[in-house]
Formats: structure tokens, C-alpha cells, sequence
């Protein structure tokens, strides 16, 4: 790839300081690329690309801010050494809190301009090979192969890096929580955290919340059921983060985990907006099961290899009837509901859906359009017991037409009157 090719992105309108830029970095041995279009700046640079961007202020093409602000949308990390001119030492100013890493004033000392270059390639590089490394270590724990699993990967690995605040949401048993304890590791590894997990429930907590935000080394809080906490809490609590921010203390992360979208806490009255707004500078999704069947075959195996393991058993052969049904239900409990199964296999006991009724493995060899029709007749035969045996109603709990369902339960041979209350 041609980011991997240079170390160095020189950007500037001026073709005479590209060269002057170009010969320091070479006789240094250090490569680097140049141009004079500011505009095409961004195809050189990517969320992996170990590398430094020096540029500067004035251009025609597109004003230097503009570019630094465009760049960081790529990557917030990526170091940027901003060149201005004499007396702009005020717009160099604002690059700096705008995110460039250093500004250096024309005309540029040789000798400044490389140790700075140096020292912030030392540190993109260990940043990149850390979130390499994250990323290789979060495919172990974060199972799946879907759009969904990868960008979740990619977002745990970035947000273990930066020095913000997350929510992470999510229904019951997607996996929240997992993810949620890995950003707390990760967090913990990279900045060597300490961290407090509290399940908030009621006032008692208000201490302890003081004890973590008043921690002097850094830590990661992990913060459970936010909106059941009373109002006075959360706003004692966002009291203290604001108080922290308008510091610049840095030393405490907050990680919140919810059920379901934030938003519908504040709609709700259950959780103040200004405390969201604090927390809220990271969000990490982590959709339902049903949303992402391209997972559900990966966590399967997952699972069933653990249950195994642990009871000493061998791995037995999954047959791909039994794959193509695991796929297509919907997976009310989630990763939850199908770890059950998952385990339930291992000790050779199969069930099709979240419904009482189990199979043996042998069972399961069977074709497709068998398992099909007796999963199509247990459906029926539970939704007549469930309304004792009120065929209409039973029509309406399956959402079919009352004559399909007669025809149904003719084809399997099911009387109405076996489900009759007596």
C-alpha cells in the first residue's frame, strides 16, 4: 500500500520548500512524500498509517486549518507539525488546540524540525502497533464475522487509546457488558488503570462515586444501570465530571453501559441530558443477534469448543441442516440463548429453537424439510394449547389466515379439540 511507503507527509504550495523539505528528510534517512495540493492530502493518510504530517499554514488550495481539522477526522492521533509564518503565532496557537501536536515558526532550524519529526514518529508508531496488537487481542474475545463484530473490534481497539469517556448499549445478552470489560483492559493495559465496576441501584452509591472521581492515580470507572440511579445522584455525579473536565484532569475514564438507546433514558425523564453529554464523547453499539446472522455460526462453534474442553469431550460434527436453522431463528436471548444451546449440544442434547422441545444428534440428521415441518407443527400445536385450542385465535397469536391454518394442522394430522380446556 502507499502508505506504508514513507514515514513523512510534506504538504505544501510552495515547490522550493517541498525540496528543502524533502533533502532534510532524506539525508536523514527518513522517506517521505510531498506535494502541492493540499486537497489531495487525505488519500495519503489512513487510521494505520505510521507516519507525520508537516504542514503549513497558507495556501491557496485550502487554508491549513482546514486540512488539519479533515485530517483529524481520519485519525485524531495522527501527529501534525504545523509551519506558519512570522506574527502568526496566534493561528498557530489555535492549530495546536485544534489538535496538531507542535508548530514550528519560519524560517525552520533543520535541527528542531527533525527531533520533533523523530519523536513523534516513536510515539505513532507505538500507537499504531498498540492498536494492531488490541485488535488481534479483541478478535480472541469479540467472536464473529459480520460488518458488525469489525467495526465494533475497530472501535474497542481506538476508544483503548484515547483518554475519553464511552457508552457502550445494547440489548440483554448481546454482549455488552463483555465488551465494555474489555475497554476496561484495555484501558487498564495501555495506561496500567486501575478500575471500579459499580452496578448503580440506589444512594448508598453516592460514596463510592466520590471515591473513584477523587482517585489521584489514574482509573477506569464502569458504570451499570446509570438511569435507575436517583436524580440527585446522576446530577452530583455529572457535578463532578464537569468539575474534572474544567481542570484538565484526565486521569479518570468513565465507561457506561445501557440497555437500551441513551436517548430514550433522557426521553424518559430517567437520565439527565447533561450527564449523557459528558459521558457521550464515544458510543459503541452492539446490535442483536438478529441483526448479525453472519455471527451466529462463528459463536456457535465458539461456545460448543469451550463446553467440550471443559468436559473433557471430543468435538462432534455439526451438521449443516442443523447450521441453516441456527441461522434463520431470531434469537430472542441473544449470544445468552445460544451459548444455552451451544452447551446443551455438547452433552448431546439438540434443540431447535427456544421452545422445551430437545432432539438427540441423531435426530438432527435428518433432512431439512423434516426438521422444518416438526418445527411448523410445534409452533401450531403450542400456539392451540396456548389459546385452548381457539383456532382463530391461535390464527392470529401465528399471524397466518384461519383457512392456511386449518390446512396446516390437517397436513399434520392436529385436532383442535386435544387443546380444548376440560
Amino acid at each position: 500500500m502507499i502508505n506504508n511507503q514513507y514515514s513523512v507527509l510534506l504538504v505544501d504550495d510552495d515547490q522550493d520548500v517541498l525540496d528543502s523539505y524533502s533533502y532534510l528528510m532524506n539525508i536523514s534517512s527518513i522517506k517521505s512524500k510531498a506535494i502541492n495540493d493540499p486537497t489531495q492530502a487525505l488519500q495519503y493518510v489512513s487510521p494505520e498509517w505510521v507516519g507525520v504530517v508537516i504542514l503549513d499554514m497558507y495556501m491557496p488550495q485550502m487554508h491549513g486549518l482546514e486540512l488539519l481539522k479533515l485530517i483529524k477526522n481520519v485519525d485524531e492521533r495522527i501527529p501534525v507539525i504545523v509551519i506558519t509564518g512570522h506574527g502568526d503565532i496566534p493561528i498557530a496557537v489555535d492549530a495546536v488546540k485544534q489538535g496538531a501536536c507542535e508548530f514550528l515558526e519560519k524560517p525552520i532550524n533543520p535541527a528542531d524540525l527533525l527531533t520533533l519529526v523523530k519523536h513523534q514518529l516513536e510515539t505513532r508508531t507505538g500507537q499504531v502497533e498498540f492498536q494492531r496488537q488490541a485488535e488481534k487481542s479483541i478478535s480472541r474475545s469479540l467472536i464473529g464475522n459480520s460488518a458488525h463484530m469489525e467495526q465494533i473490534r475497530k472501535y474497542v481497539a481506538q476508544y483503548a487509546l484515547l483518554d475519553t469517556h464511552l457508552v457502550v448499549y445494547g440489548e440483554s445478552g448481546t454482549g455488552r457488558h463483555s465488551v465494555a470489560g474489555i475497554i476496561k483492559d484495555m484501558m487498564t493495559k495501555n495506561e496500567e488503570m486501575g478500575y471500579i465496576t459499580l452496578a448503580l441501584s440506589n444512594t448508598t452509591t453516592m460514596k463510592c462515586i466520590d471515591d473513584a472521581t477523587n482517585k489521584q492515580e489514574p482509573s477506569v470507572l464502569v458504570l451499570d444501570n446509570l438511569p435507575e440511579l436517583p436524580e440527585e445522584v446522576q446530577r452530583h455525579l455529572a457535578q463532578l465530571l464537569l468539575a474534572r473536565e474544567r481542570c484538565g484532569k484526565k486521569n479518570l475514564r468513565v465507561v457506561t453501559i445501557f440497555e437500551s438507546e441513551p436517548e430514550e433514558y433522557i426521553t424518559k425523564n430517567q437520565l439527565l441530558p447533561e450527564l449523557y453529554y459528558l459521558l457521550n464523547q464515544g458510543v459503541v453499539h452492539v446490535p442483536p443477534l438478529r441483526q448479525r446472522p453472519d455471527d451466529i455460526v462463528a459463536i456457535f462453534h465458539y461456545f460448543l469448543k469451550l463446553s467440550c474442553k471443559k468436559l473433557g469431550k471430543a468435538l462432534p460434527n455439526v451438521d449443516s441442516n442443523y447450521l441453516a436453522l441456527l441461522r434463520s431463528y431470531p434469537w430472542p436471548g441473544n449470544i445468552r440463548e445460544l451459548r444455552n444451546i451451544a452447551e446443551l449440544y455438547a452433552i448431546g442434547i439438540v434443540k431447535l429453537t427456544g421452545k422445551e422441545r430437545i432432539y438427540s444428534q441423531n435426530d438432527i440428521q435428518l433432512p431439512l424439510a423434516e426438521l422444518v415441518d416438526d418445527f411448523e407443527k410445534q409452533l401450531i400445536e403450542d400456539a392451540l394449547f396456548l389459546h385452548s385450542g381457539r383456532v382463530t385465535d391461535a390464527a392470529n397469536h401465528l399471524q397466518i389466515p384461519r383457512k392456511k391454518l386449518y390446512l396446516r394442522m390437517k397436513k399434520h394430522g392436529i385436532e383442535k379439540g386435544n387443546y380444548k380446556s376440560r
